[in-house]
């Protein structure tokens, strides 16, 4: 998703474990998770560096404060939770190799990436190595991967762009529509489920523009789409460059509002393209705020307690991903490899992000609201 960076050596890539107190030291025969006395060993791989380092750094906080739950009530079956936690750097390669690394040092499971053209690269290894991953990835090429161990903690871009295309042509009437999208896999997914979701509709965007995952200039892009006098943008991107797509559309006069599913709900989103060029900004996401309900606002407490920031989604899905991992492997008594994930897809939870049933694909959860951007912060829409 970002240009390819040469790979670092694997022992730097590994950057950071997370050992429960009292446990044995890593690579004693006491820390196997082979055993039923060591602590259960399980793998967060996302990007800790780099564009999108922000959602690796929300995955992990969501993803821990699970497993400190957890331990600090006596763990599983009275062992304690080990996390160990590589940097992707959002690269495909750096994730291959690291899949490969995750599974030689005994990890029973995979929490990531959040990153779908990384995860899909990770998925024939994991799949071979027998390692259940929950991913925070939303693209439908993570569905046709067709793994039995990989399993989705949010909808997939068809749930989130067929929501918004309900919302913006059905119920607002909007049909003069452009579209600014990447050629990564994020934003193929994203362009492809959205033009599918017109299409059912039919309506044909008055542009549709794609751009590079490492462009920073977007200005011959949106002259053609200022042409075309769109009523509503629709933006598939990551939240750093959406957030530059969104501040130089502004610049050029452009002054209707974009549209767009879960980066352009996310703080990285906002303070990049700036509160007052957000301003109506229509997101689809199955978790608008801290606020929709009690577990969210005691998620969000415990997460500011820990972290002294605001809860987002991507922190949300993370928590509620290791939330159903744990369970997983609770009813499992710590089975591994098939086992392990014919428990977590037969694992029911209600979480933050909604009501989890997996299905033979992976995916569990099958609904988004509609929230906009209103000074500052997203609110759930009216209507």
């Amino acid at each position: 998703m970002l240009r390819r960076r040469a790979a670092a050596p694997i022992f730097a890539i590994a950057v950071l474990t997370l050992l429960a107190a009292g446990c044995s030291a890593p690579g004693s025969d006491e820390d196997s998770s082979g055993d039923d006395s060591g602590p259960i060993k399980i793998a967060l791989a996302d990007a800790q560096s780099g564009q999108l380092s922000s959602l690796g750094a929300w995955e992990l906080k969501g993803a821990k404060l699970a497993i400190e739950e957890w331990n600090g009530k006596g763990g599983i079956n009275g062992r304690q939770i080990q996390l160990s936690v590589f940097d992707t750097q959002a690269d495909p390669t750096i994730g291959t190799n690291l899949a490969r690394k995750i599974a030689s040092e005994g990890n029973i499971a995979l929490i990531g990436t959040a990153e779908s053209a990384v995860t899909i690269a990770m998925a024939p290894i994991l799949k071979q190595e027998a390692i259940p991953n929950i991913t925070s990835g939303q693209s439908p090429g993570l569905v046709a991967v067709g793994s039995e161990f990989l399993f989705l903690n949010g909808p997939t871009s068809t749930t989130y762009d067929e929501t918004l295309a309900k919302h913006i042509v059905d119920v607002r009437g909007l049909k003069e529509i452009a579209m600014i999208t990447n050629n990564g896999s994020y934003g193929k997914g994203e362009h492809d489920a959205f033009t599918k979701a017109l299409t059912a509709r039919g309506v044909t965007p008055v542009a549709d523009q794609v751009v590079t995952t490492d462009q920073k200039d977007f200005s011959a892009a949106l002259t053609t789409i200022r042409q075309k006098n769109p009523k509503v943008i629709f933006l598939g991107a990551e939240e750093v460059e959406s957030g530059l797509i969104v501040k130089q559309a502004r610049d050029l006069g452009i002054t209707v509002p974009f549209a767009g599913a879960a980066p352009q709900g996310t703080p990285v989103f906002l303070d990049t393209a700036g509160a007052k060029n957000a301003e109506g900004t229509i997101v689809s996401s199955p978790y608008l705020s801290n606020d929709v309900s009690e577990a969210s606002k005691t998620f969000a407490a415990a997460y500011k307690k820990a972290y002294g920031e605001d809860a987002e989604l991507h922190g949300a899905k993370a928590y509620d991903g290791t939330q159903i991992l744990l369970t997983a492997l609770k009813t499992s008594n710590v089975a591994g490899g098939k086992d392990l994930a014919d428990a977590i897809r037969a694992t029911k939870y209600q979480g933050l992000l909604g009501d989890f049933a997996f299905d033979q694909t992976g995916v569990g959860i099958f609904a988004t609201s509609i929230g906009t951007i209103q000074n500052g912060k997203l609110v759930a829409a009216a209507g």
